[in-house]
C-alpha cells in the first residue's frame, strides 16, 4: 500500500483532495481524522501540517506527499520531485514599510528581517552578498515591522492584500512556488509502480483541463484547410452529413488557442461549432 502525506487543512488540502478525486482516488475522510483509507486504490493518507510533510516523507513514514515548493526548499530534505502539480501557486517575497524608499537589495544590509523561511532567505542573501539579521517567527510575519520587531519581512504573497492591510509593499520576489508531488528516494519498486499509476491519472486529468473537444460542420471543399488548423490528437474525425457537400469534423484544441482557432474556423465557413469540456484525456 502507498502512503501519501497531505496538508490537513487550507487551500493546498482542498486542491490536493480535488485533484485526487478527479483521478479516481477518493478517501473515507471523517471529521478530525488524521489517517484515511481509500476503497478503490491501495493508498492511505496522513493529514499533517504542511511543514511536517517533507520530513515525514524523508523518514519513510509516508512514501509520497503533496507539499508547497516553499516548504520543500525550506526543509531541504533529499526528496524526489515526482511531478509539479501547477496549483496553489504563490511567490515568496521581501516586503518593507510602504513609506520607505526602496533602493535595491542594499536596502537590507544590516536590517532585521522577520520570516518563517530563514533557510531560503539566508541562501538568497548569501548569493547576493547581503548580511542581515534574519529573525525566525512561526506566524503573523506581516505584523513584525508594525510592532517594531523587524525592519522588513520575507513571506508568502498571493494577492498582496495582506501586505496592503499591514502597510507594506513587495519589493523583491525571491522565488515562485507551486504544489509538488514529492517521493522518498528509498521508495520500493512495488510502491513506485503505484506512484506511476497515480501520476498517469493526474496527467490524464491535467491534459483534459488544458484541452477542449470541438465539433463543427464544414463545407467539403474547406476540409483540408480546417484539418491543418485542427490536427487533433492524431488527426480529426471527419464524418459525412446528410446535407450533400458538407461534413462534420471532430477534434481537440488547446484551451490557450481557443479563440484564435475559432476565428480561423469561422473564416473558412465552419458552422454549428460546439466546444465541450473533456473529463479525462489519455495521451
Amino acid at each position: 500500500m502507498l502512503r501519501i502525506a497531505l496538508q490537513k487543512k487550507g487551500r493546498l488540502n482542498e486542491d490536493s483532495m480535488a485533484l485526487l478525486k478527479e483521478a479516481g482516488i477518493k478517501f473515507n475522510v471523517g471529521s478530525g481524522k488524521l489517517v484515511a483509507s481509500c476503497k478503490n486504490f491501495p493508498i492511505e493518507v496522513l493529514f499533517l501540517r504542511d511543514d511536517d510533510i517533507p520530513q515525514t516523507v524523508a523518514d519513510n513514514v509516508a512514501d509520497i506527499g503533496i507539499v508547497g515548493e516553499n516548504e520543500y526548499e525550506e526543509k531541504d530534505f533529499k526528496l524526489t520531485i515526482a511531478k509539479r502539480l501547477g496549483f496553489s501557486k504563490c511567490r515568496i517575497s521581501l516586503a518593507i514599510p510602504k513609506e520607505h524608499e526602496y533602493t535595491g537589495l542594499s536596502y537590507f544590509q544590516g536590517k532585521k528581517i522577520a520570516t518563517s523561511y530563514p533557510v531560503i532567505l539566508e541562501k538568497f542573501f548569501k548569493e547576493k552578498g547581503i548580511k542581515a539579521d534574519i529573525h525566525e517567527i512561526a506566524g503573523s510575519v506581516e505584523i513584525a515591522p508594525g510592532i517594531g520587531l523587524a525592519d522588513a519581512i520575507f513571506d508568502i504573497v498571493s494577492s498582496g492584500s495582506t501586505l496592503v492591510a499591514n502597510h507594506l509593499k513587495e519589493v523583491e520576489i525571491v522565488m515562485h512556488s507551486e504544489a509538488l508531488l514529492v517521493a522518498s528516494p528509498d521508495i520500493t519498486p512495488e510502491k513506485q509502480a503505484l506512484l506511476d499509476e497515480v501520476i498517469f491519472r493526474i496527467n490524464a486529468v491535467n491534459a483534459a483541463e488544458k484541452n477542449k473537444y470541438i465539433l463543427l460542420n464544414a463545407p467539403n471543399n474547406k476540409i483540408n484547410e480546417i484539418i491543418e488548423i485542427l490536427p487533433g490528437m492524431k488527426s480529426p474525425t471527419v464524418l459525412p452529413l446528410a446535407k450533400e457537400g458538407w461534413s462534420s469534423v471532430h477534434s481537440v484544441i488547446q484551451e490557450g488557442e481557443f479563440w484564435e482557432v475559432i476565428g480561423k474556423l469561422k473564416a473558412l465557413g465552419a458552422e454549428g461549432i460546439l466546444v465541450i469540456p473533456i473529463e479525462k484525456m489519455i495521451l
